[in-house]
């Protein structure tokens, strides 16, 4: 890895702050945790900015509000903070179990609600060093000409693998606070994400994510899991989120949203002709048939897209079942 260079270090402690600086210092980033910024400045992939804004003191970033069925939860509210807060593992279950399952606990330690929901996207081809990058003509995502993935595609298929997006895109009303130097606004979770891997987000340059907010229908029972290399740091192969309403014998309301597998978190389509009856062998078939059908992983990571496709399957299944029996 690339010996880091030098910057200039601001810490602001308000967004107008924030909105000041960025607006005097164009070519700026922004570090949260810096779990996923200074792995690839080292790396070599983007231009080392001129300064860093951290954003670790802002004070409308910070917190975790919990009113009945709604959820509030501040960008610089750490992983460790949400997946600790008994709050949040007793009305969302699903989020706080997403969040336990990142990393290790020193990323958690670090990392962040916001940095996660904005995670980059990931590829072989991209994250590695400069000159491996270099010695394969670059790729699409950086300063190449095609996606190595999908060589006649113009789009790149490079992988979102954060945690903490498929958890609340299962929720009701999901939606993110976004702040920028033109002001601010809201904007719903699902179109945070673009759905193109090198453009990865639905922000302007100078914006950022200030907190997530969603709510919890009563009755949905919601968890996570996942499969990965290794347990203790690795991103998702595959990662699913299930939310199931359950009334008597019969299945009343089923959400499923992935990571790991595609450009952007997917919620899954469809699952709504599987409620109404028993969850039985032939919902389960048909809910099989969905995420194959839905589920676009291709050869992002070094485990192959038809393993991670039919991972997610598996897992969708045992948690959809797990969830309706109450265990």
């Amino acid at each position: 890895m690339n010996v880091l260079p030098e910057w200039e270090l601001m810490a602001p402690e308000s967004i107008d702050e924030v909105r000041a600086l960025r607006a005097h210092h164009p070519g700026s980033r922004f570090l949260g945790g810096g779990t996923d910024l200074v792995v690839n400045l080292r790396r070599g992939i983007g231009d080392p900015p001129a300064a860093l804004i951290d954003i670790s003191r802002v004070a409308e970033m910070k917190g975790i509000s919990v009113d009945g069925e709604r959820l509030r939860v501040g960008a610089g509210v750490t992983i460790r903070e949400l997946a600790d807060d008994p709050r949040v593992r007793a009305g969302f279950p699903g989020l706080a179990a997403a969040a336990r399952s990142i990393a290790g606990p020193t990323h958690r330690h670090m990392g962040t609600v916001g940095g996660n929901l904005c995670l980059d996207t990931r590829c072989i081809y991209y994250n590695q060093s400069e000159w491996w990058r270099a010695a394969n003509r670059y790729c699409l995502k950086y300063g190449g000409e095609i996606c190595h993935v999908a060589p006649k595609s113009r789009v790149c298929y490079a992988t979102f693998s954060g945690d903490l997006a498929p958890a609340l895109a299962i929720l009701d009303a999901a939606e993110v606070e976004v702040a920028g130097v033109e002001g601010a606004r809201t904007l719903p979770l699902e179109s945070l994400h673009t759905g193109d891997g090198e453009r990865y987000l639905a922000l302007e340059p100078d914006e950022l994510v200030v907190a997530v907010r969603a709510r919890r229908p009563a009755a949905l029972r919601t968890g996570y899991d996942k499969v990965r290399v290794r347990r203790s740091i690795d991103y998702p192969l595959a990662g699913v989120a299930a939310g199931v309403v359950r009334e008597g014998d019969r299945l009343t309301d089923l959400r499923l949203a992935f990571t790991g597998t595609n450009p952007r978190p997917l919620r899954l389509r469809g699952t709504e002709a599987l409620c109404g009856g028993p969850l039985d062998d032939a919902g389960m078939e048909r809910l099989s048939g969905l995420v194959r059908r839905q589920v676009m992983a291709m050869r992002t990571t070094f485990t192959s897209g038809h393993y991670r496709r039919h991972a997610a399957g598996v897992l969708a299944r045992r948690l959809v079942r797990r969830l309706f029996d109450g265990v």
